[in-house]
């Protein structure tokens, strides 16, 4: 059995984050913290699958939490998977789980543009394609996405960028970023539009309104998506695979924002669709 690594350490990444709010927290806060979000568990399950990269390992992870996946529609794949694989984001890391391991079940090899925290995972670091959700993308980022970009492999996206939050008494994503509509076009990859059932817990959306009603800017919430993972153990993730959008129908009728705008409410319309 592999000896247990410490690849998340909250209190070394919380010192050197650029926030200062996050810099003068005191310890027993992070202590709090490192409980909430279960560091010991999350870097106990890590080790216990070092050996594992990629698809293996989400696998791994998959079996080891007990997810059960009920997908509708996977004929809908297509079977040239250079395209965008485009979803909604209720949970934060399962949906990312379920995304790229059918995807990457299906074609082998993929790509995902992930948060750049996702890098502090070994296993998964050749498949991220890293962006900063926060702030600008070093040139570095900038120059491997567009390498996967212009490639034939298949790349799993989050549009909104962030994990879906309560809006007019729905969750539901914010308003998608364009970018993926703009790559479509340019590199001529067709949309597979997906939609994930489910939500995240309320203690995830209290936070994130009592946040939002003291006039917080910093997403505190996000502290809890660590923890979130562990409350979809034993839980079936429901999904529904749209037909794809190909990218010839992103024309100058419509600006590249509003395309993606029309994109994501296709996605959720696929939560009524028979």
């Amino acid at each position: 059995m592999n000896a247990t690594k410490e690849n998340i350490n909250i209190h070394r990444l919380i010192k050197a984050s650029d926030s200062k709010l996050l810099k003068r927290l005191p310890n027993f806060i992070i202590y709090l913290i490192k409980l909430i979000i279960r560091q010991n568990e999350i870097n106990r399950i890590l080790s216990a699958y070092a050996d594992y990269d990629g698809v293996e390992f989400l696998s791994k992870i998959k079996d080891e939490l007990n997810i059960k996946f009920e997908i509708d529609g996977m004929e809908n794949l297509p079977e040239n998977g250079k395209c965008f694989f485009v979803a909604n984001h209720p949970f934060g890391f399962v949906d990312g789980l379920v995304l790229t391991k059918s995807v990457g079940s299906k074609y082998g090899d993929f790509r995902a543009i992930g948060n750049e925290v996702f890098m502090l995972i070994p296993h998964l670091k050749s498949k991220i394609a890293a962006v900063n959700v926060f702030g600008t993308n070093s040139r570095e980022y900038i120059i491997e996405l567009e390498k996967v970009f212009a490639s034939n492999l298949p790349i799993t996206h989050f549009p909104a960028g962030l994990v879906s939050r309560i809006k007019e008494r729905k969750i539901e994503d914010r308003d998608w970023q364009k970018a993926f509509i703009t790559k479509a076009i340019e590199h001529q990859r067709n949309v597979v539009p997906i939609f994930f059932y489910g939500r995240n817990s309320n203690l995830f959306y209290f936070i994130y309104i009592i946040r939002k009603l003291l006039g917080i800017k910093a997403t505190i919430e996000l502290v809890l998506l660590p923890h979130e993972i562990f409350t979809k153990r034993n839980k079936t993730i429901k999904v529904k695979i749209g037909k794809p959008i190909i990218y010839q129908t992103f024309d100058k009728s419509k600006t590249h924002f509003e395309w993606a705008q029309l994109v994501k409410e296709q996605v959720y319309n696929l939560k009524s669709s028979q």
